[in-house]
């Protein structure tokens, strides 16, 4: 039997499916819950790998990858070729090269460092090369980039939607941790990626999780309360619980009654879109007695979690109209959007729109599954070559728009981070855009008036019969703390619970789960320690 395996790199964790060659069929599915590398977002794992190391950060992911590929269960010696598709930050980190060329948007702060920017150009290399273990007759196949921001995940959001065909200006974004975009106008592409952070996939939020069985995905309101729904141990939602968002109480059980664990991205926005469009949110605040939106089997949202979805959800709408402004365009010109990857595929495209995840001009919307790991499949089946990689991005005349240094963004997201987190009524937005010279939004359209249509059942192909295995991709990180007392404040103030303090005879040790941990844009538990012995940088994995 031969095999081939797609590798999707994403910022909030790696998704890989196994294929025969022959028969291209899809043996197995495997996901991590998390990224390797601790950190909520791309910037996170890159300022982690320039603390740490290179080195050290590339073994943290080589360690999940071989753990991922056992987890397929197939014979991995009788595996050809591997197919890896990610944002140029991942697949640098994945190969070991330069990352300072990513890190620093100055040309100049690049030069004074000597920094030389490696061929990002595709590559074909062996397995065994880069650790990846079990795979001696492996070849693994890296598309190119466009240029360093632009890179293979962009190719295949681009690729697989086929939007450079487009006739009428439409915009496609790409729905993660790193959310890239594009807008095509007449041709030209405009570019550009927000550090949305992970809320939306699940992470960040007090109850939240990636799609696993038991994660509540859905709500709908009813004349008689909210309906939630739950996932099943295929990933498809089914019925659950008639509840009172109020109080919590059961008013009709359904059958996924006790089921629910936690809840994914899709779910925090249809619990945002249904309270903000019964009126019991209000900005980020929640109308309700203990300020909680009270779900299925005492699941929860708090004003906590509505301002993480926001920030997400700002950074979303601030980028793509900074897109449109750069186009000289406005969202009434742009009535066409495409919606990739597992947020953008589950979600439902009305209440991700009524929330703002979608550009309020949008009259049509059209949803795709993860771009990323298909164009790796169409790689694999030998549909596409590297060498038609190579070409289609020369093609892209692309222009790109770093929003780290633009004003017109910042301008846009301090007027977001308003509404959302600083108590300011969406009536007062529209007020905000004209004091900044920004024109204002058009009311959102009904959603009678939406046409939209879901071009894949799921997010990865084939697992309807082919069940997702779902792993830990964190490495245990350890050290012995120097004067540390035991009082265990850092553990307490650890927001992903990914510290642990463990008396040995030797003294105090701490223990972190890499996949958990927040990073260096956390750092909460060094803070809280009044000893001043934590130092998480310094902690390697056991012997």
């Amino acid at each position: 039997m031969r095999y081939g395996i797609a590798l999707d790199l994403g910022t909030s964790g790696f998704r890989c499916q196994a294929v025969e060659l022959d028969s291209k069929k899809t043996v197995a599915t495997a996901v991590t819950e998390r990224h390797p590398i601790p950190g909520m977002n791309v910037i996170d794992h890159v300022n982690y790998a320039m603390e740490v190391g290179e080195d050290f950060a590339n073994g943290l992911m080589i360690t999940a990858i071989n753990n991922l590929f056992k987890e397929l269960a197939i014979d991995l010696s009788s595996v050809e070729m591997i197919a890896v598709c990610g944002n140029p930050f991942q697949l640098s980190l994945f190969q070991n090269i330069e990352i300072r060329d990513l890190a620093y948007a100055g040309k100049n702060k690049v030069k004074s460092l000597g920094v030389v920017s490696p061929d990002r150009n595709g590559a074909i290399i062996d397995a065994s090369s880069i650790g990846i273990v079990g795979m001696p007759k492996a070849k693994v196949i890296i598309p190119p980039a466009v240029t360093h921001e632009i890179g293979a995940d962009a190719i295949a959001m681009m690729m697989m939607t086929d939007i450079l065909n487009e006739k009428e200006p439409c915009i496609v974004v790409d729905y993660g941790t790193n959310a890239e975009m594009a807008l095509v106008i007449n041709g030209n592409i405009y570019t550009g990626s927000a550090a949305a952070g992970p809320a939306l996939e699940g992470q960040q939020i007090e109850r939240g999780m990636l799609a696993a069985p038991g994660a509540l995905s859905e709500i709908t309101v009813t004349d008689k309360g909210w309906r939630c729904y739950v996932l099943d141990d295929t990933l498809a939602p089914q019925e659950g619980d008639l509840i009172d968002p109020l109080t919590g109480k059961v008013i009709e059980e359904g059958p996924m009654h006790g089921k629910a664990v936690g809840i994914t991205g899709t779910g925090v926005v249809a619990a945002l879109y249904s309270g903000m469009h019964t009126g019991i949110i209000q900005s980020s605040a929640i109308q309700t007695e203990d300020g909680h939106l009270t779900l299925q089997d005492g699941i929860r949202i708090s004003s906590a979690d509505v301002e993480e979805a926001g920030k997400a959800i700002g950074a979303l709408r601030a980028g793509f109209l900074t897109l449109m402004d750069a186009a000289g365009v406005w969202v009434d010109d742009v009535k066409k959007a495409y919606m990739s990857g597992a947020s953008g595929l589950y979600v439902d495209p009305i209440k991700a729109m009524g929330v703002g995840m979608v550009t309020p001009g949008a009259r049509k919307i059209i949803q795709f599954g993860n771009t990323s790991i298909g164009m790796a499949r169409k790689i694999i089946f030998g549909e596409i070559s590297l060498d038609e990689l190579k070409v289609f991005a020369k093609k892209l005349l692309a222009q790109h728009v770093m929003f780290a240094t633009s004003d017109f963004f910042k301008n846009l997201y301090s007027v977001e981070y308003s509404y959302w987190c600083g108590g300011m009524p969406f009536s007062e937005y529209n007020n905000m855009l004209e004091i900044y010279g920004i024109k204002t939004l058009p009311p959102l359209p009904k959603a009678e008036d939406v046409d939209h249509k879901r071009l894949a059942i799921r997010d990865l192909p084939d697992t309807e019969e082919c069940k997702v295995h779902i792993i830990h991709a964190g490495t245990i990180t350890t050290g012995k703390l120097e004067g540390c007392i035991g009082c265990k404040q850092c553990m307490k103030a650890c927001p992903e619970k990914a510290l642990s303090i463990i008396k040995k005879d030797d003294g105090m040790w701490a223990e972190i789960q890499t996949d958990k941990c927040g990073g260096t844009a956390c750092k909460r538990c060094e803070r809280a320690c009044k000893q001043e012995c934590l130092h998480t940088l310094q902690l390697r994995p056991a012997a």
